[in-house]
């Protein structure tokens, strides 16, 4: 079944001329825009446009849904869509470069291609028009209440801005315990900002031999649950793992109880989907589960168990307020604020604890991609560039003599 729909489209005022595309990511069951994004490109060809459009479609899906998911790619331009199709050859040399990307792009992706006619693309001609029209004025284009169904942009994507609008199931944006397979659209630093980002200096530089035995932090995202399954947000809710999950567990188990790992400590989040996971490496490598109250995942409060789009349709104020900023909470919620702080203290009592040894954290995808942007210094908004699968394993690894290493991302080798 096909989740997601792409319209795409660019165009220039006299082919080379001033030029622009737009793009549109649609939910396929009830045709609703979830994504807005254009450009306006200067001075270029038809077909160049027609591709960065492409292109741009195909980066905001990946974004919104992550490497998988399944779209149908519509554009009113036969030559794009002959050429990705595989039918045609591209013989023009500067079209060979952008035809390069959106292949690679698109296959992340499952993609079937349509031709469609120029008056059903009329989403994307609309957006393409206005990012032409400033390109023509010698402009940016930017979203506007007129050019934006919910009236609302929340953030913006590379050069061009991407609008999320009004409704869809864009679950995989931020942190969200869904099944988080991607993050991206919203790129702006939200305000705010008043948590620490660096955990405790003076461990590992990774630029040359460390002067002591690292202190070794594995995080790994527990594995399925029937929420992740359907994209819903999990925060306290306390879903069991399905069969899938279980497996997951298994298979993680049996690459964690052999070398070079030397678990030494296994701690985990309070709730059931990260303990039962803990608890299956346990018994692989006879240790015991600790359990640390500040693993847990952040409190969604009323969202809890929804949709991304169901929240959107219902509480569209303050989510918008809680994309742009980490103090705002859901209602009856934690914000990413408070979260920070929760996740940075147990960090830092965990690498006091237990300096020197090899330590295994089970948690959820906030907790853990909060422990890697300390790591690296980075800021709130690196949150959205970080993808984390289930049961995926990162490492960090803390030295005496300098910051935190992280020597690991989003390993799911043991899953092959």
């Amino acid at each position: 079944m096909t989740l997601y729909v792409i319209e795409a489209d660019g165009g220039s005022r006299g082919n080379p001329g001033p030029a622009g595309y737009g793009a549109v990511v649609k939910d396929a069951a009830d045709g609703q825009i979830l994504v807005e994004t254009a450009e306006s490109i200067g001075t270029q060809t038809n077909n160049v446009a027609e591709y960065r459009g492409l292109i741009a479609g195909l980066t905001s899906l990946l974004a919104l849904a992550g490497d998988g998911a399944k779209v149908e790619v519509r554009m009113d331009s036969k030559l794009v869509i002959e050429q990705m199709a595989g039918r045609w050859k591209v013989k023009n040399e500067g079209l060979r470069p952008l035809a390069s990307q959106a292949a690679a792009l698109a296959r992340r992706l499952k993609v079937t291609w349509r031709w469609i006619p120029r008056e059903k693309n009329k989403d994307a001609d609309r957006l393409a028009n206005e990012a032409m029209d400033a390109a023509a004025k010698g402009r940016t284009w930017t979203a506007s209440a007129s050019s934006s169904p919910a009236g609302r942009a929340v953030g913006a994507s590379g050069s061009g801005a991407a609008t999320l609008t009004g409704g869809g199931p864009a679950e995989d944006l931020l942190l969200f315990e869904t099944d988080d397979l991607g993050a991206g659209v919203v790129t702006r630093e939200p305000a705010g900002q008043a948590e620490r980002t660096a955990m405790p200096t003076g461990r590992g530089t990774g630029w040359r031999p460390p002067t002591s035995v690292a202190t070794s932090l594995y995080l790994l995202r527990h594995g399925e649950t029937p929420l992740s399954v359907e994209r819903r947000f999990s925060g306290l809710g306390d879903p069991e793992l399905t069969p899938n999950g279980i497996a997951q567990g298994e298979a993680v188990a049996a690459r964690l109880a052999g070398e070079p790992y030397g678990i030494q400590v296994i701690v985990s989040s309070p709730l059931k989907r990260a303990r039962a996971t803990a608890e299956i490496i346990a018994a692989r490598t006879g240790l015991e589960v600790v359990v640390e109250e500040g693993l847990r995942e952040t409190d969604f409060g009323d969202w809890e168990g929804h949709t991304f789009t169901e929240i959107q349709r219902r509480w569209p104020d303050e989510l918008a307020a809680w994309l742009a900023d980490p103090s705002a909470a859901p209602p009856g919620g934690e914000s990413f604020g408070e979260a920070a702080r929760r996740v940075q203290a147990t960090g830092d009592v965990l690498i006091e604890r237990y300096e020197g040894k090899t330590i295994l954290a089970v948690s959820h995808v906030t907790p853990i991609k909060m422990l890697l942007r300390f790591a690296l210094l980075a800021p709130l908004s690196a949150l959205y560039r970080m993808h984390l699968d289930l049961s995926a394993l990162s490492l960090i690894e803390y030295y005496a003599d300098g910051p935190a290493v992280v020597k690991a991302f989003n390993d799911t080798s043991h899953l092959r």
